[in-house]
């Protein structure tokens, strides 16, 4: 968890512990507001002291039981201003992947060109829906909570509509384990890598594509992340989404797509990366009648 991030969490805490301390009714102990919220000792204990996140709704529970309800918007607004930078899966997938997709998606909406890179899977404005659906799959596994795989597939899908409206620019940056991990079956891969030769030198895509396993990189080639307009970064990590729109971040994340692109193939070296990786999808295992 990053520093900012536990630093804001402690503050709100701090403010929990004021709130207690205030209540019009005389200052309450810790056991004392958990009796009165139903909650155990312990989590009014980490809440103030930054262990726990609180959520919308203890913010309200905690405001109403120290006799002070109007205070819940400063809470509220407290909350969202850290959560909008790491939105933990645990809590963002609670309401299922739709929500999630679709809140990527308005903001794609409102960007004109983009810089993407991945190290590990195909990017998903270039994904297939069957492919589409096997990561999602995976990834419902590793987190749970979340079962509307189908209509998470059908949000990414339509998320693809940007690439063909006027004005619109993509460029993408892939690692080759990106063209050569089996996160799906080998025939839905094929199907994929199809699709990647298709799209290379089409009016939005960049001349840079992909970096080869035996390309020389000047930094690791991990964390795939989206670069929106300048103005916003977009990272995945294993236990939160990244959301960064401070100038800082958004250079740092700039520079790094623009250093590895510098180890980038082009044209029909991309084709010939993109082929060689379909030549080796394994064939389909063909069992006797």
């Amino acid at each position: 968890m990053s520093t900012d991030y536990q630093q804001a969490r402690e503050a709100l805490g701090a403010r929990l512990r004021e709130l207690r301390f205030s209540s019009p009714g005389g200052r309450l102990t810790g056991q004392q507001l958990a009796q009165r919220l139903g909650w155990p000792g312990s989590k009014v204990s980490k809440l103030e002291n930054g262990r726990q996140t609180a959520s919308p709704e203890d913010l309200r529970a905690w405001a109403e039981a120290t006799g002070q309800p109007d205070q819940y918007p400063e809470l509220a607004a407290r909350l969202a201003g850290f959560e909008s930078h790491i939105r933990s899966w645990r809590r963002t997938l609670a309401n299922g992947f739709k929500p999630l997709h679709e809140g990527l998606s308005a903001e794609i909406e409102r960007t004109t060109e983009m810089w993407v890179w991945e190290e590990s899977v195909i990017a998903g404005l270039l994904q297939t829906p069957e492919y589409a659906r096997h990561v999602i799959q995976r990834y419902s596994e590793l987190r749970g909570g979340a079962n509307d795989i189908e209509a998470a597939v059908r949000s990414r899908v339509q998320r693809q509509e940007w690439l063909y409206r006027p004005g619109r620019k993509l460029h993408v940056l892939m690692w080759e384990a990106a063209l050569r991990s089996l996160i799906c079956p080998p025939s839905v891969l094929a199907a994929q890598l199809d699709r990647l030769t298709g799209v290379v030198g089409m009016e939005w895509t960049p001349s840079s594509w992909a970096s080869s396993f035996t390309a020389s990189v000047k930094i690791v080639p991990a964390n795939g992340f989206w670069v929106l307009d300048d103005s916003l970064v977009v990272a995945e990590d294993w236990h939160a989404e990244l959301w960064l729109d401070d100038a800082d971040n958004i250079a740092l994340y700039s520079k790094v797509w623009r250093t590895l692109r510098e180890s980038a193939v082009y044209g029909s070296d991309a084709h010939a990366l993109i082929n060689s990786a379909r030549r080796a999808v394994p064939a389909p295992v063909v069992r006797p009648g």
